[in-house]
């Protein structure tokens, strides 16, 4: 973990469990979610729990502000819960589900990270590829499927991401955390183009990764004029701009 103020790391928490350890540290104003061998998996600054710290949660979020009027978000992976408080305070929504692994993952995040016991917000424990077929049809459908050794099997499996896609209310978005390779691409890229017949749009960012959204059919496109206006007259809210990430944002590689 970067530390470039060089102030004290803190752990606030340790967990065991059949998966490995889940470890909650402070530093200065921030608070991070690690698994395994000090794998960051969320930074949370501890003024703000919706501030979106990293350049991928922000293209997510972009992800979400391509749907016009979203009112159901499913997330599949919740870690600290950032995204999923930014898209309770910034959107509309009227129901979201988790769906998270490990069951002390969202117990340290309400605990420590800031994450809001919302009406609006249902919770499960369990595998997603597993819980899929049992949760609700959704505008937005978030997938963030990480551990400490990289990412969950969902992000590769052929049947789960067309299910995913699936489970999209017509004119929907399904949005991916993508692992990004060397070439910039994301991993798996060949499968992705088949199973998504390349109507799809990516966010590379700074981080290594590269987000993916991808429409409900094929006859669903991006707006991008009304995408850009959406995501402007949010900034002063949100207190940072989309544009830079905006920018990056190109058709499927």
């Amino acid at each position: 973990m970067a530390n470039e103020d060089l102030k004290e790391e803190r752990l606030l928490a340790e967990v065991h469990d059949a998966f490995g350890v889940i470890r909650v540290v402070e530093v200065g104003d921030y608070r991070f979610l690690e698994f395994g061998e000090a794998i960051e998996q969320s930074c949370v600054f501890t003024a703000d729990p919706s501030w979106l710290e990293y350049d991928y949660t922000r293209a997510m979020l972009i992800g979400a502000l391509a749907h016009p009027a979203p009112e159901s978000a499913l997330f599949l992976g919740l870690g600290a819960g950032t995204l999923t408080q930014a898209c309770l305070k910034f959107l509309a929504l009227e129901d979201i589900e988790a769906i998270e692994l490990r069951p002390d993952v969202p117990r340290l995040a309400m605990q420590y990270l800031g994450l809001d016991d919302d009406p609006r917000l249902t919770l499960r424990i369990g595998d997603a590829i597993e819980l899929l077929p049992t949760a609700e049809a959704a505008d937005l459908i978030f997938v963030d499927l990480y551990t400490d050794s990289g990412p969950g099997v969902g992000h590769l499996a052929w049947n789960f991401l067309e299910a995913c896609q699936r489970k999209l209310e017509p004119g929907g978005w399904l949005v991916i955390n993508q692992w990004g390779t060397d070439g910039g691409k994301p991993l798996g890229a060949a499968l992705l183009r088949g199973l998504f017949h390349r109507h799809y749009w990516e966010i590379p960012v700074k981080e290594g990764n590269v987000v993916l959204l991808v429409p409900a059919d094929l006859e669903q496109t991006l707006d991008l004029a009304a995408l850009a206006e959406r995501a402007k007259t949010l900034a002063p809210r949100l207190g940072y701009s989309l544009q830079p990430l905006l920018d990056a944002l190109r058709p499927a590689t």
